[in-house]
């Protein structure tokens, strides 16, 4: 039987769960419109320039193309499932980074060493959280990188059944390893630069609690930071995902071939140059560090809400 501090400890690690989960979702309903220009800038093989024949040559220029062509309602094309997995996702991260940080309570490092302790617990967050949402987030792709004029789906429960049915339940996980190559030290480096920035801003502010403006600014900055580090491989998840999806892609240019990380890595680097590993940076580093910023920000401020509406229910 569940002893009442167990109870306790459980209700309030679903309390992480929960802010994350609101983190997630009101952090996707901001952000899509980025992320779906960037997904197109990443499956791009032609290059991203003003003086070429490409489908989209600017950041400006691609939001302008794809309302012309699509509609405002193509910003936010693939959003259902990627509420999902943003909620997913978020519930997963937050919940087992408060668990890998409290299990690291136990160790005298964790104080001498208070930021690779949090780069540590957020590696493994970014782990659970990236499993267990992952194939919602090859459906978003493909929903996504589809054409308006010929789509492959018809919507969720359509692209699952078409995977199934004509490739392969091993297909929602293509992407897996350099998602997680980025993943694990993306949530590591963006945990630690927040907990970096966030006790700099408390130092220099006097403050003893993490304030609006403080995850918001800390948040903004993390989220920056971590996401250059590690952007080759957010684009190689994104190419990989979308294998074997050749038809819905006409209209888009070039389709890009590969058979694994390294050969995606290889053949876009041969093609378009090393810049190519940074294709659609500016759209994702803009994406990133509003999205960091709302991530930790809605979660900080959930999380003090809920454990409010505990107190007063006690």
């Amino acid at each position: 039987m569940m002893t009442s501090s167990s109870s306790k400890s459980s209700s309030h690690g679903l309390e992480h769960a929960v802010a994350g989960a609101i983190s997630g979702f009101v952090t996707r309903c901001i952000c899509q419109p980025l992320d779906v220009v960037k997904i197109r800038f990443q499956l791009q093989v032609e290059p991203i320039a003003d003086h070429h024949v490409s489908k989209y040559r600017s950041l400006v220029q691609a939001f302008y193309t794809i309302v012309k062509e699509e509609g405002v309602s193509a910003l936010w094309k693939g959003h259902i499932p990627a509420q999902v997995l943003s909620v997913v996702y978020g519930m997963g991260q937050f919940y087992s980074y408060n668990i890998f940080m409290k299990a690291s309570n136990r160790f005298a490092f964790s104080n001498e060493w208070p930021y690779p302790t949090k780069f540590v617990a957020g590696a493994g967050a970014g782990f659970v959280g990236t499993v267990v949402s992952f194939p919602f987030d090859t459906i978003r792709t493909r929903l996504v990188a589809q054409s308006t004029i010929r789509p492959a789906y018809k919507g969720i429960t359509h692209c699952c059944s078409c995977i199934v049915k004509h490739e392969s339940p091993k297909v929602f996980f293509n992407g897996l390893l350099p998602t997680l190559l980025q993943i694990i030290p993306h949530s590591g480096l963006q945990f630690a630069f927040y907990g970096f920035f966030s006790d700099a801003y408390k130092k220099y502010r006097n403050e003893t609690d993490v304030s609006f403006y403080n995850s918001m600014v800390s948040g903004s900055v993390a989220g920056l930071l971590a996401k250059t580090a590690i952007y080759p491989f957010d684009l190689s998840r994104k190419r990989l995902q979308i294998q074997g999806f050749r038809d819905a892609r006409r209209g888009f240019g070039t389709f890009f071939e590969c058979t694994g990380l390294v050969d995606c890595l290889r053949v876009t680097v041969k093609v378009e140059g090393v810049r190519g590993l940074f294709k659609g940076l500016l759209p994702s580093q803009l994406k990133a560090t509003a999205t960091s910023a709302l991530h930790f920000t809605v979660y900080e401020q959930s999380l003090i809400a809920l454990k409010a509406l505990r107190s007063r229910q006690q």
